[in-house]
């Protein structure tokens, strides 16, 4: 387990039942909404992220195969890791401008919704830990390690297997009480834990997600190509976006949400009650021409404490120089694309003189 953390092997004698049931109260009192526990086996997850690995769907983001089974295999990551608990926080914040609204005006900014606030990560890293430290007040010491998205974690397999929903055919988790715009987390631990019964698959023949997908990234029911995958291009690609999906990706300069605004069980999603989570910096819908305008002092201010300042400001510019390219031609979308036509990196000149060339293709 963690060096900070003393493995331990907990007296057959303790209540490992009542402990579970104390551990999803105390979990929700710490603002998760929902808390599941799973064992470590995961086979049938493993044999399909070792094919989606062997096709090369997942683009550039080597990390992935560099990983291999610990992915899947919770105690080779943690040694001594039993049980996974999983848990869930909702981040759908409110909105003064529907999220719909945004992507049919073309002059705004189209920011995914789980980045619109401060960044997840250290919010439930932090609230995992306060729980760790409650069990250890109730158990002694344990073996955990606190996780969020931040390790080679399959969450959304462990999350399934908790009770928490299941994988929909966009690959995201869902949950049948509150659809999927929530983060996950989990916590390794080696306390025999008894396990909660998995999710099941409520899908049926709905395929909303396959057919809304600006790149058709999904390529059919529970298979995405990240390499098409807006998400993937506006975060994790760092060169150049391919030519033929620029036109594809709209105004979404960081992440995509498509796939589950169209999903039909959102209508049970609530809205956020962090108040982390929260827009800030007007990024749930600015305009477009004022972020290409900000210095890189700028950026950096305005995207303290955000998930989204992980993609730099190069491809910060990159990004926004494709939705501006995409937005409907005016004298002020040009002066804004020009006044970086000479921007010193070339990554960001490809981009912009693309989006010129849009538009002179429009006036023509």
């Amino acid at each position: 387990m963690h060096p900070a953390q003393k493995s331990f092997k907990a007296p057959v004698a303790h209540d490992f039942t009542q402990l579970a049931l104390n551990i999803k109260q105390w979990g929700h009192e710490m603002g998760f909404q929902q808390i599941g526990i799973t064992d470590t086996h995961l086979e049938e997850d493993e044999a399909h992220m070792m094919n989606w690995l062997k096709a090369g769907r997942h683009g550039e983001m080597g990390y992935m195969s560099r990983h291999g089974t610990k992915r899947s295999r919770p105690a080779d990551l943690v040694t001594g890791t039993l049980r996974v608990i999983s848990v869930r926080m909702d981040y759908y914040p409110h909105q003064d401008i529907d999220a719909q609204q945004i992507l049919n005006d073309t002059t705004l900014a189209y920011i995914s919704r789980y980045a619109v606030g401060r960044d997840y990560h250290k919010v439930l890293r932090n609230r995992l830990r306060q729980l760790a430290r409650r069990i250890e007040a109730d158990v002694g010491p344990f073996g955990y390690r606190a996780f969020v998205d931040s390790a080679p974690v399959l969450e959304k397999a462990l999350a399934r297997n908790a009770g928490l929903g299941w994988i929909g055919k966009h690959t995201n988790l869902i949950s049948e009480t509150a659809g999927s715009w929530f983060f996950l987390g989990e916590l390794y631990t080696d306390l025999p834990l008894p396990v909660d019964t998995p999710g099941e698959n409520h899908c049926g023949t709905c395929q909303s997600c396959i057919d809304i997908c600006p790149t058709q990234a999904i390529t059919g029911p529970y298979q995405l190509d990240a390499r098409r995958c807006i998400s993937y291009l506006t975060i994790e690609l760092r060169g150049s976006i391919p030519v033929d999906l620029r036109p594809l990706i709209g105004n979404r300069i960081f992440g995509c949400d498509d796939c589950q605004l169209v999903c039909p069980w959102n209508r049970f999603a609530r809205h956020t009650s962090e108040s982390d989570f929260l827009p800030r910096h007007g990024l749930s819908d600015s305009q477009l021409v004022r972020l290409f305008a900000w210095s890189e002092d700028e950026f950096l201010y305005h995207t303290e404490g955000s998930a989204i300042r992980r993609i730099g400001y190069e491809c910060w510019l990159r990004n926004i120089a494709v939705a501006l390219g995409n937005a409907e031609t005016s004298d002020y979308i040009i002066e804004a694309l020009k006044a970086r036509h000479d921007y010193p990196t070339e990554l960001v000149r490809e981009h912009v003189q693309w989006a010129l060339m849009r538009h002179a293709a429009n006036d023509n």
